[in-house]
């Protein structure tokens, strides 16, 4: 249970939930793929989304905890619209077979939500050889965007509807290494730190959706990129960080944000009326484009610039040019 939350001028805190912050949206004829959407925020995401009549593509590792999910939805919702799709972020060929399947599968494409992640890993290799937190966090949701983009672009302009790509980031992306991102270093297992890398992948969210953003912008496309902090939020993410996973377990219920309010903050970012947003829901009206968003203490989720790290434009471009190699 957060317990902090001044309201501020849209009439939300940052212990606002999402079903608070979408009352009265209607998402009918959108539809949208959440990463990660078998655990924490992906599946209050997939859930909030379905509620609101949202056709959800959930895209999950474990197929078996997705389809759990899913009937807890539609036995909650039971006109919900959900869908479960194997997708492994961390293996480039699992990325490709999921985009080619939904592709095939002749759905729109309105709202790309790239949630899934893991956090401080100890020194791993992906299947392709990447450094797993990297290749989970950035390199899958990376391509997986890439492959999606013209389905997204085909979407916005035969609906008339913006769409939107959500990168979910973190606070950490400060706290990465001290170059920032280690392009010739990435599996340098004598350098790695499993908070740094963690932050380094994070850091790698914002100057995509920061890259994206400018790119789409350029080229007339009615798509926004944002991306996010949820706030400090108990979920599974911590298992891998030892005493503190134990310490959050025992202290978060009081001192962190539950799931449904660190949605809180990216519902404002993914649900949208049209083009014609309530004064209460002001936050996501479709001239925001390129910005970070962080759930901060004791106040409403807020748009803020990005960081000035993030904002380096020779390290945003080399990144983009990294990875399309």
């Amino acid at each position: 249970m957060w317990l902090f939350g001044r309201k501020g001028p849209s009439g939300f805190s940052s212990s606002s939930t999402a079903e608070e912050v979408t009352q009265g949206i209607d998402g009918t004829g959108l539809t949208a793929i959440v990463t990660g959407a078998s655990s924490g925020i992906g599946t209050e995401t997939a859930r909030v989304l379905a509620l609101r009549g949202v056709h959800v593509i959930m895209g999950v590792r474990n197929v078996a905890a997705g389809r759990d999910v899913k009937e807890a939805i539609v036995k909650e919702i039971p006109t919900a619209k959900v869908d479960t799709m194997e997708l492994d972020l961390s293996s480039i060929a699992s990325v490709r077979k999921f985009a080619a399947d939904f592709s095939s599968s002749g759905h729109p494409l309105n709202l790309l939500i790239n949630n899934a992640g893991i956090m401080a890993t100890p020194f791993m290799l992906s299947k392709d050889n990447i450094e797993l937190q990297f290749a989970t966090n950035h390199i899958g949701h990376f391509l997986l965007t890439n492959l999606l983009l013209d389905t997204m672009k085909k979407a916005a302009r035969t609906s008339k509807r913006e769409g939107r790509i959500i990168n979910v980031s973190s606070e950490a992306h400060r706290y990465t290494y001290k170059e920032g991102i280690h392009f010739d270093k990435i599996n340098d297992q004598s350098g790695y730190s499993n908070f740094a890398a963690y932050g380094q992948s994070k850091l790698a969210n914002v100057l995509h959706a920061n890259e994206l953003a400018k790119r789409l912008k350029e080229d007339g496309v009615d798509i926004t990129a944002n991306s996010l902090h949820p706030g400090a939020i108990v979920t599974n993410l911590f298992r891998h960080m030892g005493p503190i996973s134990g310490l959050v377990n025992i202290f978060g219920k009081i001192a962190l944000k539950n799931v449904q309010q660190g949605l809180g903050l990216s519902s404002r970012t993914s649900c949208y009326l049209n083009r014609k947003i309530e004064n209460k829901t002001r936050l996501v009206h479709a001239t925001i484009h390129n910005r970070w968003y962080s759930a901060g203490l004791g106040f409403e989720s807020q748009y803020l610039q990005v960081p000035p790290l993030s904002l380096r434009e020779l390290l945003q471009h080399a990144m983009w040019h990294c990875i399309h190699k």
